[in-house]
Parts: C-alpha cells; sequence; structure tokens
C-alpha cells in the first residue's frame, strides 16, 4: 500500500477531531428503532498504523485479547460475512472476515461515537458473561486517530478482540449497509451466515443476550 505524505495524514486527523467535535455540538441523528446514532464524518480512505509499538504495549497492558485466527480452508459462504481483510488493533495477525465463523456478534463502533462510549462497558459485561459460548469482535471504524480508540478501550475496559477499519472497507460491503450511523451490529452464526444486521445502542448485557438468543440460536 502507498503510504500518504505526512502532511496528508495530518490534514485527515485534523479532520477527523473536526468531524467529531461537530457531531458533539450537533448530537445524535437517526432513528432505527435502536435509539439514536452518531453520523459517520465525510472522510476519504486513510493510511493509518495500527500495529505501533505503543498501541502492542497498550493493548496488551489493557487485556486485549487477541484477533480470532481463521482456518486455513476456510471460504466465503452465501449471505456471510464480505471478502474483507482488517488488521488486528495493536498487532497480531489480520483477519478475513468471511473466513468467520460464529456464533459471533460484530460491534462496529469509533473513538468519535458518543453512543459506542455508552455502549462498550455493556458489551464488556456480555464478553465476560457469555464470551465461551458467543464471541464478541469490535470493528474500530474509520478512526484516523489511535490514540483516542485506544484510550476509549481503556477508559470502557473493553477485553474483547478488535480489528481496525480506518479506511471504511466494510461500508456497503454486503451484508454491511451503507454505514451512515454507528453503532451497528450484525450477527454470524457457526455456519459463517450473518443472521441479522441492526443499527442499535446496547443499554445491558441481558438486551444483548436476548438478541443473541433470538438470532443465533443459542440458549443464555
Amino acid at each position: 500500500m502507498t503510504r500518504r505524505p505526512a502532511t496528508r495524514s495530518r490534514r485527515a486527523a485534523a479532520l477527523a477531531g473536526l468531524a467529531a467535535t461537530c457531531l458533539v455540538l450537533a448530537g445524535c441523528t437517526g432513528d432505527d428503532g435502536g435509539g439514536s446514532r452518531f453520523e459517520v464524518p465525510a472522510l476519504g480512505p486513510a493510511d493509518v498504523d495500527v500495529d505501533t509499538p505503543a498501541l502492542r504495549r497498550a493493548t496488551e497492558a489493557a487485556g486485549v485479547e487477541d484477533c480470532p485466527e481463521v482456518a486455513p480452508d476456510a471460504t466465503a459462504v452465501p449471505g456471510g460475512l464480505p471478502d474483507v481483510t482488517l488488521p488486528c488493533f495493536g498487532g497480531g495477525g489480520s483477519v478475513d472476515l468471511s473466513g468467520l465463523r460464529g456464533p459471533m456478534v460484530i460491534s462496529v463502533w469509533a473513538a468519535w461515537c458518543g453512543p459506542c462510549r455508552e455502549e462498550m462497558p455493556q458489551l464488556q459485561a456480555f464478553h465476560e458473561r457469555y464470551g465461551d459460548e458467543v464471541a464478541l469482535l469490535g470493528i474500530d471504524f474509520q478512526d484516523v486517530q489511535t490514540d483516542e480508540a485506544m484510550d476509549l478501550i481503556e477508559e470502557t475496559g473493553a477485553t474483547y478482540p478488535q480489528v481496525a477499519d480506518p479506511s471504511a472497507a466494510i461500508d456497503g460491503a454486503e451484508p454491511f449497509p451503507r454505514l451512515a450511523g454507528i453503532p451497528f451490529l450484525a450477527f454470524v452464526d457457526a455456519d459463517g451466515v450473518v443472521t441479522h444486521r441492526e443499527f442499535v445502542i446496547i443499554d445491558s448485557p441481558e438486551q444483548l443476550a436476548d438478541l443473541a438468543s433470538e438470532h443465533l440460536g443459542v440458549d443464555l
């Protein structure tokens, strides 16, 4: 991948900060049955390094778990996750989403998303209670300021695995919709099929457990 000049990276970071500030001032938008959600700032692709020595040290200190390993023979399935490979946030092997198998819940979040900040402790509580039955994977979406993303992980105590998508590769990549707002959840069954997608703000681990039971056929 061609690395952008440093001046352009700084410009992207500045725009991200401005977009986040505007969102805080403007408030949340949209309502898809799960409450308000933050609009995604209109930024172009970003060349962001999510595997730096500092991030490796920080994720290890925070106890963030390793990203899931995809079986070598795993291939894309109809109705499954897109053929998109994302780097593990804070180091480790990249993850080919199309090879993931559940039962699994995927959470799309970002440091600039206010509702995500409120939701992540609830996701962590779900992970602590039900992680052995249902895996949880975070996708840090369109964040160009990795320090802020790491700060949020630390502040919320999130230890479930995280991959990074600073260039918004999943945006509109079926079965992901155009992500006009987040947070967003996708439910993946044991065969790798996405059984449910929803713009929703999780306010308790029980809420997510009910959704997982309904859409993944697990008894939690």
